[in-house]
């Protein structure tokens, strides 16, 4: 058990699961299982998994990854997190799901079918499924509501197979109390901190230098650098010679109108008095009474605000109970309903949801919009002219392109186009050259582009752009004179920290032998600091988030107050001794009690997938396709 709480296990197989109801993922993981096959990457137990099945989830995990990176998201990274063979892990799961479905003969029938699509919120309009809604979410991501029924059957089939692998696990109450108590014991310790800085008379000799230097050259190998010159089409450039006709603008918006509607929003507060899903009927009606309490008070007069941040068990209780503006599927129901029927000022009876009881007070209601074309026209004009303006830019690009191909240089074909010819300093993969939209992906192409040669018409968010190689530079290891004074500080720093290091054993031999912490650290300029409680998974007060402290410090006792080594972290040498340990109170268990079941249940879930899909794919047979495995490689 214990080893099943220090693993956060994740599996991508059962986020598929688990969201197989959300559209965004319904639209843009699963794709069309009527699709035709464009190229086979793998077979499982003979059945094909397709390019474009890969090709798909693999834009899916990437999109996944960049909303959770941003900027940050470059070749490298992906290639660190092997997103493409988590894609093509993915459907090779899901394919042995699917044929585990068919042996079972499992089914999705029409009616659990459609009342599964009536259930998503996308579909909804006022929380009832509108078949208009339905075709413009299908239509807006290219789907027809065939393709969609099919995705949708198969992703209800492999939440069917989940649950029958998954059923059998249970979560006793002493395993919840175990798991309570290692997470939330606290423990308390004494420390001193040997910080390299300290040492500030640290002085090298140029024989040192020389030496370290030669002992570590390979540390100061530089990247292999490259120099381009390259065009850029740049779409605003071509904005001022488009013109939108009238009518485009009129087909526009009457094509997209929920682009100019904007819905009717709610501005409230709320008291909650939290409550089990499945709480028995006398601590609902416990609940009950406490809620109707305060709605007397609020309805005699009483600041909502004042008695929200008095009573109220929820997470906006500090902000007087405020919500600020919302959407009605941005609540539950039948919140959003209650909510959304009042008037302004109105306190509504207690309102029962999955969360507990509460009462409602609407601050302000925002009617719902239409936007007219007339104030819609100029913002149209301008995201038509943008799209018109990319085409001709990169119809610019492309005859350039076919210039280039026919033996022209880049030069005169730039002259030609009357766009400018631009050309980098030497950059390498890991600082790439500035001024494009994506810096990684403008490196990635330069070099993997042969010296000499014309890329093909690049789009790195900005614009079209063409590349030409001009000058490579390999990796090289810098003479010392080039990199002397970065060889100095880095030597000098190696030596601070063996000099903290062996003071921080010198305290620690210290203590060990009978020595007060006190006594001992003064020999040493130091005062011992405290910690005071804190829990496993929390920064430790006075020192910082250092999981490798932290787990050696719950490891010590009253029997064994010492580590057997002194503990590196950001700071520097740390010694550490142990002053006590607390136990969380049991009481506080009964609260978190459904919480914790739930979190255990999932870990288990998921390790019970994880066992079961790698007995399942030990047992079939799966074949990657030669020249995709290649190029994965």
């Amino acid at each position: 058990m214990l080893s099943l709480m220090r693993k956060h296990a994740t599996s991508w197989l059962i986020k598929i699961i688990l969201a197989a109801i959300v559209i965004v993922f319904v639209l843009w993981g699963v794709g069309s299982f009527t699709s035709q096959r464009s190229g086979r990457v793998a077979t499982v137990n003979g059945e094909s998994i397709t390019l474009d099945e890969y090709r798909t989830t693999y834009k899916r995990l990437i999109d996944q990854v960049r909303r959770n990176f941003g900027n940050n998201l470059n070749d490298e990274l992906i290639e660190r997190l092997q997103l493409s063979k988590k894609a093509l892990d993915q459907l090779v799961d899901k394919k042995l799901l699917l044929q585990a479905a068919e042996e079972l003969d499992l089914r999705i029938s029409d009616e659990e079918l459609s009342r599964a699509i009536k259930g998503i919120q996308a579909f909804q309009v006022a929380g009832v499924f509108n078949s208009r809604q339905y075709q413009i979410i299908l239509g807006r991501n290219n789907l027809s509501p065939e393709d969609f029924e099919v995705s949708q059957r198969a992703l209800m089939l492999l939440e069917k197979v989940n649950n029958l692998i998954t059923a059998s696990v249970k979560v006793s109450d002493p395993e919840a109390l175990q798991w309570y108590r290692w997470n939330n014991a606290g423990v308390d310790l004494e420390f001193v901190l040997f910080a390299a800085d300290r040492y500030k008379d640290v002085t090298v000799s140029q024989q040192e230098i020389e030496d370290y230097y030669n002992t570590h050259k390979e540390t100061y190998k530089t990247e292999p650098k490259i120099k381009v010159r390259y065009v850029k089409f740049d779409p605003n450039s071509y904005v001022s010679g488009v013109k939108i006709p009238g009518d485009e603008i009129q087909e526009y918006y009457d094509d997209h109108p929920d682009e100019f509607e904007t819905p009717k929003t709610v501005e409230a507060r709320h008291i909650l008095i939290k409550l089990d899903r499945d709480a028995d009927p006398e601590k609902v009606a416990e609940a009950k009474t406490r809620i109707e309490k305060i709605l007397k008070m609020a309805r005699e007069g009483q600041d909502f605000s004042q008695l929200a941040k008095k009573f109220s068990e929820g997470p906006s209780k500090d902000r007087g109970g405020y919500l600020g503006s919302f959407k009605r599927e941005s609540m539950v129901q039948p919140f959003a309903d209650k909510a959304f029927s009042m008037q302004v000022g109105e306190i509504s009876d207690p309102v029962r949801t999955s969360f507990g009881w509460h009462i409602i007070k609407v601050e302000k209601v925002n009617a719902a919009v239409t936007k007219s074309l007339a104030d819609a026209r100029s913002g149209i004009r301008k995201k038509l002219a943008g799209k018109a303006a990319k085409r001709l830019a990169y119809d610019a690009a492309e005859s350039a392109y076919d210039a280039t191909y026919e033996g022209e240089d880049l030069e005169s074909v730039a002259r030609q186009q009357g766009v400018a010819i631009l050309t980098t300093d030497f950059f390498s993969r890991r600082i790439p050259a500035k001024g494009t939209g994506k810096p990684a992906a403008f490196a990635k192409a330069a070099f993997e582009l042969p010296e000499g040669e014309i890329s093909e018409i690049q789009d790195f968010g900005d614009g079209y752009y063409l590349l030409e190689g001009i000058e490579k530079m390999p990796a090289s290891i810098p003479e010392l004179k080039i990199v002397e004074a970065k060889v100095k500080a880095d030597l000098i720093n190696e030596k601070k920290n063996q000099q903290a290091k062996k003071n921080a054993q010198a305290l620690l031999d210290a203590l060990k032998n009978g020595t007060s912490l006190p006594a001992a650290a003064k020999q040493f300029g130091q005062t011992p600091k405290a910690t005071g409680f804190f829990k496993r998974r929390e920064a430790i007060p006075n020192v910082g988030y250092e999981p490798d402290i932290s787990r050696v410090a719950f490891e010590l006792s009253d029997h064994k107050r010492l580590p057997s080594e002194v503990l590196k972290g950001r700071k520097g040498y740390y010694v550490i001794r142990f002053k006590a340990r607390q136990a969380p109170a049991v009481d506080a268990f009964a609260k978190e009690k459904t919480e914790i079941v739930a979190r255990l249940l999932q870990q288990k879930q998921v390790k019970a997938m994880d066992a079961w899909i790698k007995q399942m794919r030990s047992r079939s047979e799966i074949v990657i396709e030669d020249n995709f495995a290649k190029n994965q490689g």
